[in-house]
C-alpha cells in the first residue's frame, strides 16, 4: 500500500471503513497502481478479501504485492485471499471443459446476466464454518477491471445490477467494502461505458479518478489523482468534498503532491 494516500484519505489498515463502495477510474492514464494500493491495504487490514481479476494474472499482482509488502500465495494459502482469475477463466470457457466454477461463465450462458458469477463471488466470501471467519475484520470484494466485461459483450445495465447485489450484501448486510476500477473514455459515442461510470459514480461513497496530464507526457509528474467523498453515509449532512493531487509513480511507492509543486518543477 502506499502511505502517503492512506494520509490524504485519512485511513489506515488497523481501523479501515466499513460499508462503503469505493469507485476506482483512469482517463487517458493507468489507475492500476490504484488496485494494487487498495488491495496490499485490505490484506495488512485484516481483511477477507475475495479479488476478480479480469486484467492480468495472479503472479503480476503477486510480484507488485511483494514489492509493497503482501504476499498473496500466503494470503491465498491460509484462506483470506480468494482469487478469481479472469484470464484463465476467459480461455477454459472458450477452449475448454467447465468441470469447475467459472468466474467468466456466463460467457456461454446469457451473455449478460451475472447471477452466476454474483453467486460464485457470494460463496468465495460466505463463512466457512471452521472459526477462521471470526479473524477477519471485514469482507471485501475488488475487481479489476469492469471495463473488461463491457468488451466481452455484458451490457452496463447487468453489470450496475451486479455491483448492486454486492453491496447489498457485502456492504449492508456484512458491513464490509466494494472497491472496482472502470476505465473512463472521453468519447460521447461510447454510451455504455459512459452510462456505467455515470451510475457507479452516484453509488459511491469515494471516488478516485486518475487522470493524464493536459500537457502531455512529463517523466516527473505521470498524472493527477481526484478524490471526491460523497455523504451517503449520512445523507441528512453534506460530505461532498473534493481534493486533487499530482503524482508521480515510484518503484515501491507513489507520491504525492499540490498541483505544480512537483519537486522536479520548482
Amino acid at each position: 500500500m502506499f502511505p502517503e494516500l492512506n494520509n490524504l484519505l485519512n485511513v489506515s489498515p488497523e481501523k479501515p471503513e466499513q460499508g462503503t463502495f469505493t469507485l476506482l477510474c483512469d482517463a487517458k492514464t493507468d489507475g492500476s497502481f490504484l488496485v494494487h494500493h487498495f488491495l496490499s491495504f485490505y490484506l495488512k487490514a485484516n481483511c477477507k478479501v475475495c479479488f476478480v481479476a479480469l486484467l492480468q494474472s495472479f503472479s503480476h499482482y503477486n510480484i507488485v504485492g511483494q514489492k509493497l509488502g503482501v504476499n498473496l500465495i500466503a494470503a491465498r494459502d491460509r484462506g483470506q485471499l480468494v482469487f478469481l482469475e479472469g484470464l484463465k477463466s476467459t480461455v477454459e470457457v472458450l477452449f475448454g471443459s467447465e468441470e469447475q466454477p467459472n468466474t467468466l461463465k456466463f460467457i456461454r450462458e446469457s451473455g449478460s446476466d451475472l447471477t452466476s458469477w454474483y453467486e460464485l463471488v457470494q460463496k468465495a466470501l460466505a463463512p466457512s464454518g471452521d472459526g477462521d471467519a471470526a479473524s477477519w475484520k471485514c469482507p471485501v470484494i475488488l475487481v479489476d477491471d469492469l471495463s473488461v466485461l463491457l468488451s466481452l459483450g455484458v451490457q452496463a445495465v447487468a453489470i450496475l445490477d451486479f455491483i448492486q447485489f454486492c453491496r447489498v450484501t457485502v456492504c449492508c448486510r456484512l458491513k464490509g467494502n466494494v472497491v472496482a476500477l472502470v476505465h473512463d473514455s472521453d468519447r460521447t459515442e461510447d454510451e455504455e461505458r459512459t452510462m456505467l461510470t455515470n451510475a457507479l459514480g452516484h453509488q459511491s461513497s469515494l471516488i478516485l479518478r486518475a487522470e493524464g496530464l493536459a500537457t502531455g507526457f512529463c517523466k516527473d509528474v505521470h498524472g493527477q489523482l481526484k478524490i471526491l467523498w460523497r455523504g451517503l453515509q449520512q445523507p441528512k449532512v453534506e460530505q461532498t468534498r473534493s481534493l486533487t493531487y499530482q503524482y508521480k509513480i515510484q518503484d515501491k511507492t507513489v507520491t504525492f503532491f499540490a498541483k505544480g509543486l512537483s519537486p522536479a518543477v520548482l
